[in-house]
């Protein structure tokens, strides 16, 4: 087991490094250039304007660029934004966080829909339930994100003025920072209409990806059900009186691990920024951190954001390996008579 989770350590170095090349060469292969848009009609000199590029470093060939940008951030330094002025560690580690307080609420509406879903389609194979469950599934899956999420605006939002339209919390209510996530921040703080202000802004943003995730948690775990649902060790189970709740805990373990690998690809690419999501809820995660950036063509934000949201996506991807060969020995088994 351990040779196993070594080579996928290796596996996900070389995905980081050839992804760091790719985002460094194509930001640079679009078209505009970052001081000309940052300049914009400003008064300046030719002279002025290449000490400008000078100063940022854009004046020197691609590969020492590259080589500087790659040192660096081994050692957690992504460069400075040249539109924000600050520090690029810390603009994506605070999208970060609102992208994961958004991710996680998205995947515990995604459980509570999806796994309950499942399972009734499971045990009530080829009936109307089923047939029922799965044409919901077909059509989470078949929905754009933006459609739905423009859809719950136009309805819950600007028709019913239940939920705001965008944003992440109501301007003066944000609570005392310590985590960096504001339900827990209020929740630690007792803040009440502070988390109130926060679960609304983040209802609708979540169901969107709740909704999506459900379905794909919902077909996988469905199928797995159906073929551990006939297994031998089920009717022995039955046989000795055990109650439909044990049983049904039974099967789920047993259906779990496929469920746990398309989780693990989902969770990995929301956490590295639900773009479509976040731009059209307006929420300040790293998905509309780097869809702002590339529209200014900051270059040091762009390398930086899109370089950590690949590192945490081959990192989540690389903890779902580890969970199931975990929960699965006969991939454990199979890796060590190789």
């Amino acid at each position: 087991m351990l040779r196993l989770i070594l080579n996928r350590f290796g596996q996900t170095a070389l995905v980081v490094m050839i992804v760091s090349v790719i985002v460094f060469g194509l930001i640079r292969m679009t078209p505009g250039d970052p001081v000309d848009i940052f300049l914009g009609e400003q008064s300046v000199t030719a002279e002025q304007r290449e000490g400008y590029r000078r100063d940022l470093g854009l004046d020197r060939p691609l590969v020492v660029q590259y080589f500087d940008f790659a040192w660096n951030a081994l050692s957690g330094d992504l460069g400075r934004s040249i539109l924000q002025k600050t520090s690029v560690a810390t603009l994506t580690w605070n999208a970060f966080l609102a992208t994961f307080e958004l991710t996680v609420a998205g995947l515990v509406v995604g459980v509570l829909i999806g796994v309950p879903t499942a399972l009734v389609a499971a045990m009530n194979h080829g009936r109307l339930a089923d047939r029922l469950s799965s044409s919901i599934a077909l059509f989470g899956i078949s929905v754009p994100t933006f459609w739905l999420g423009i859809m719950m605006i136009l309805l819950l939002s600007l028709g019913l003025g239940l939920f705001p339209t965008g944003g992440r919390i109501d301007a003066g209510l944000a609570p005392t920072r310590i985590t960096g996530l504001m339900t827990v921040d209020a929740l630690i703080t007792g803040n009440i209409p502070a988390l109130l202000s926060a679960l609304r802004y983040l209802a609708l943003p979540a169901i969107s990806i709740g909704v999506a995730l459900s379905a794909a948690i919902m077909q996988v775990l469905r199928g797995s059900l159906i073929a551990v649902k006939e297994e031998e060790f089920i009717y022995a189970l039955r046989s000795r009186g055990l109650g439909r709740g044990a049983i049904y805990r039974h099967m789920l373990r047993n259906a779990a691990p496929p469920t746990v690998i398309i989780m693990g690809v989902k969770l990995g690419g929301l956490l590295g920024g639900a773009i479509v999501t976040e731009s059209v809820f307006s929420w300040p995660g790293l998905g509309l951190l780097v869809v702002e950036a590339i529209r200014a063509r900051d270059y040091p934000l762009v390398q930086g954001a899109v370089l950590f949201m690949a590192v945490v996506f081959v990192l989540v991807s690389l903890l779902t390996d580890i969970i199931h060969l975990i929960m699965d020995p006969r991939i454990r088994q199979g890796g060590e008579a190789k």
